[in-house]
């Protein structure tokens, strides 16, 4: 019979670095002599993320359309997928940065339907710093308390906290969000993380090895207002082409589109959740991203290329309505582009809240 999977669900907010620490998680196993799938989720096709990590050589199965609880079936068959290339002996799963519930109607069904073709390690959530600092003191996070409430709810569903972004933090920064944590989520164990410099990548690897310790029971989740905390958030995910007569950055294009999209959203007061850009020209890939207000424009991956055409693909989650989401994006592109004398034209753009979650399967206790 054959070694069950180690199955990782890495949650958070969306911003909270997840991708980018799931790449270095992935080439983590990978040195150990793992075979790593990842499987990622969006509410619509067109993710930076899927396209991100498939250029740097992973094994990437995408569930778009729909949150992994509402599409249970979608996850487990993106994962039997694998078996038909290579058989995976980790599975990296990361769920919508919106979604929470996760271990009620993710993990513990798949323990009871799929039993031990798996192994489940504990469920982590990254704890985005820009707004977890707002929201555990109490100031607000720049979104209403529905949206909070998910905030909260992913926190509240974890058995590790992971900490993320600590080189962009103080001392007394990071003190202050584990003294919160601690207070505000007792129980839980509490890793600090950059995704970035790799800094306690390997204590947070340790700690995976382990088994999931989930509770007898579920928490308690009010669909109503879990609901209308995404609703608040206009989504937005857009791809087109861009051509130059003359070579231009591709990193300063990418960096001066989200540059430009934050300056906007500052001026109408519109909180962004998360804005990321990926430019790309055959394998070389730029990737921007701006996940609060008051953060900066910040260069995630650079390609140091000089190029005539790329492609450009823009996933925004702000607090907007899709309307004018759509508008702020087209206009920014169009200006971007003129700005580098450059010709963009738009190839997909869709623009929408997020539905009401509807779980296929959800367990009120293990």
């Amino acid at each position: 019979m054959s070694q069950p999977i180690q199955f990782i669900m890495l949650g958070g907010f969306l911003g909270a670095g997840k991708t980018t620490l799931i790449s270095k998680l992935a080439k983590r196993f990978q040195a150990d002599g793992k075979h790593v799938g990842v499987v990622t989720n969006d509410q619509a096709a067109g993710l930076v993320d899927t396209h991100l990590l498939q250029s740097q050589g992973l094994d990437v199965n995408e569930v778009a359309g729909s949150c992994f609880c509402c599409n249970y079936n979608g996850l487990t068959g993106a994962m039997s997928e694998f078996e038909t290339r290579h058989r995976p002996d980790v599975i990296l799963v990361e769920p919508v940065g919106s979604c929470t519930d996760l271990i009620a109607t993710i993990a513990v069904p798949m323990m009871q339907q799929l039993g031990e073709q798996f192994t489940h390690s504990p469920y982590a959530v990254l704890l985005k710093p820009s707004h977890g600092l707002r929201i555990l003191s109490g100031k607000g996070g720049g979104f209403s308390a529905k949206a909070e409430y998910i905030f909260r709810k992913q926190l509240e569903e974890s058995e590790l906290v992971v900490i993320n972004r600590i080189d962009e933090l103080s001392a007394t920064e990071v003190k202050t969000l584990q003294e919160a944590i601690e207070e505000q989520y007792p129980g839980r164990r509490t890793i600090c993380v950059s995704a970035h410099t790799e800094a306690n990548l390997e204590e947070l690897y340790a700690a995976l090895q382990t088994t999931a310790q989930f509770p007898a029971k579920m928490m308690e989740v009010d669909y109503d207002i879990y609901a209308d905390g995404e609703a608040e958030l206009g989504w937005l995910n857009a791809g087109g082409t861009l051509v130059s007569d003359t070579p231009i950055s591709q990193d300063a294009l990418t960096v001066a589109l989200v540059d430009r999209l934050r300056t906007v959203l500052l001026a109408v007061d519109a909180e962004p959740a998360h804005i990321k850009v990926l430019v790309s020209s055959g394998s070389n890939v730029s990737v921007a991203n701006l996940v609060s207000s008051d953060s900066q424009t910040m260069l995630s991956v650079a390609s140091d290329q000089q190029v005539t055409q790329a492609e450009v693909i823009v996933n925004a989650r702000v607090c907007l309505s899709p309307g004018q989401l759509k508008g702020v994006v087209t206009d920014a592109l169009d200006r971007t582009a003129t700005d580098f004398a450059a010709r963009i034209s738009i190839d997909q753009m869709e623009a929408f809240r997020p539905g009401r979650p509807v779980p296929t399967h959800r367990a009120t206790s293990t």
